[in-house]
């Protein structure tokens, strides 16, 4: 009998929020917050632990520039190094292990995002994300890298803190204002999509379990959607991986694409970002695109907007829009797997619970974080809280939601290895490509003509 990818038991009781990264993207981004905010309300700030490189011309300068801070970058991979230690200790991942590969994500993190403020950076296109992206990859399909150093490529987890921390930094009310058209624009796009995998991989002969599997991981959050539905329709067990080779082979192909092309089409930042959001296939790889075509903004001639609108209306279409079907699709499919469907292996009958156990939890602490924000800075002016509360509360956790960004894009470049996207086959990757045209197709569409009013006032 062919095995199956069965449901996994969920952790009982209070335990689930110390045994799932989720929880734990939680509790450190909102850790920091309120360090930031206690610091804050105290009358001092964060800002000299979140250290950042500074824009410089000459290695003369960038040495100079080292030298002075040296002491605030040993104390930020202090920092990281605690948090994160304590969190992979709880996850049941070796810290020994864990704790060298970081430092090594660390020190090569430093060199790219030095490497991104140089002032010539913008005119080679060495965005930090990218050159993360592209390093990354370079290292793992040229040397053979220690299986030890892998503990530390823990994409999700940096993505997923990376998120609750870029909460802090988008105001809750622009959240509530944009919502009713980022879910519009996101629920077409994932009906769409899903059903253009789903029956292109029917009529080519694809199990309806694969189909089902490659279609939401097209058509909502790539890695997490097939890994779920997998669980949900009882999909066999290559199904998941064949879905989620298919969804890093195209997620990386548009974190290039993307921004190349809506460069050379000078579309505003926030445009941009929801084309992005709309038609990208993980969360890293999005906001990898988002944040390279964000840096264009007043260092390229044509790009209108701010540089933080790509960022957020990215993460309006995909993390407020896009990643909350997932628990909706694997509701919908397990029912029809179980009801209609040939025997699964999915144990007993669905219910409404299974959307809360796949709900992406950190978009909990995404919202958290905004509303913490949102609720201090009520009491300020324009003017105060530019001068108050941007550079002592706000920079810094932008700050280190960006360190969290890049040891994230450094990661998806490890742990990317060309000779996997070869075991997916003909039939699924042509299934999947079908969507991944219709997707784009239609992404642009709605975010250049009929959303374009809205996005385009959001980067102003």
């Amino acid at each position: 009998m062919t095995s199956t990818l069965s449901t996994p038991k969920p952790t009982p009781g209070w335990l689930e929020l110390f045994s799932k990264e989720d929880w734990w993207a939680i509790w450190i981004g909102l850790g920091l917050l309120a360090a930031s905010v206690l610091l804050f309300t105290g009358g001092s700030s964060m800002k000299w632990l979140a250290v950042t490189p500074g824009k410089w011309h000459t290695f003369q300068e960038l040495g100079s520039q080292l030298a002075a801070n040296v002491q605030r970058y040993v104390a930020l991979f202090l920092l990281w190094a605690v948090i994160l230690g304590v969190a992979v200790a709880a996850l049941k991942i070796s810290l020994w292990q864990f704790l060298p590969s970081f430092l090594f994500i660390y020190l090569v993190s430093m060199v790219i995002f030095f490497l991104g403020e140089w002032d010539e950076a913008h005119y080679y296109n060495l965005e930090p994300p990218l050159v993360a992206l592209a390093l990354g990859i370079l290292i793992a399909n040229v040397f053979r890298l220690p299986a030890w150093l892998e503990s530390g490529f823990r994409v999700e987890f940096y993505i997923k803190t990376g998120i609750v921390l870029l909460g802090a930094t988008l105001p809750f009310t622009l959240i509530l204002w944009a919502g009713p058209v980022a879910i519009a624009q996101a629920a077409i796009v994932s009906l769409v999509t899903f059903s253009t995998i789903f029956f292109v991989g029917k009529w080519l002969g694809l199990d309806r379990r694969l189909a089902a599997t490659l279609g939401v991981g097209g058509a909502v959050c790539g890695v997490s959607g097939s890994i779920a539905i997998a669980a949900a329709v009882g999909a066999k067990k290559e199904h998941a991986p064949i879905s989620i080779s298919l969804v890093i082979f195209w997620a990386i192909v548009m974190i290039f694409a993307l921004p190349i092309v809506s460069r050379a089409l000078a579309l505003p930042t926030g445009v941009a970002g929801a084309w992005i959001g709309t038609s990208e296939f993980a969360d890293a790889a999005g906001l990898a695109a988002a944040q390279a075509y964000g840096g264009y903004a007043g260092n390229v001639p044509g790009i209108t907007g701010s540089a933080d609108a790509a960022v957020n209306a990215f993460t309006l279409m995909k993390v407020i829009g896009r990643d909350m079907w997932i628990g909706i699709w694997a509701l919908v499919l397990s029912i029809v797997a179980t009801t209609r469907w040939e025997s699964t292996g999915v144990n007993g009958r669905a219910g409404v619970g299974e959307i809360w156990r796949r709900f992406p939890k950190f978009v909990i602490g995404f919202l958290v974080a905004s509303l913490v924000v949102t609720a201090i800075s009520h009491g300020y002016n324009y003017a105060d809280y530019k001068k108050l509360v941007e550079p002592s509360l706000v920079a810094p956790i932008k700050n280190l939601r960006t360190w969290a960004f890049i040891y994230c894009f450094f990661s998806i470049g490890l742990t990317t290895r060309f000779a996997d996207f070869t075991r997916a086959g003909a039939k699924p990757f042509y299934a999947f490509t079908a969507g991944v045209a219709v997707n784009v197709a239609l992404g642009y569409f709605l975010s250049t003509q009929v959303f374009v009013g809205f996005w385009t006032a959001l980067g102003q």
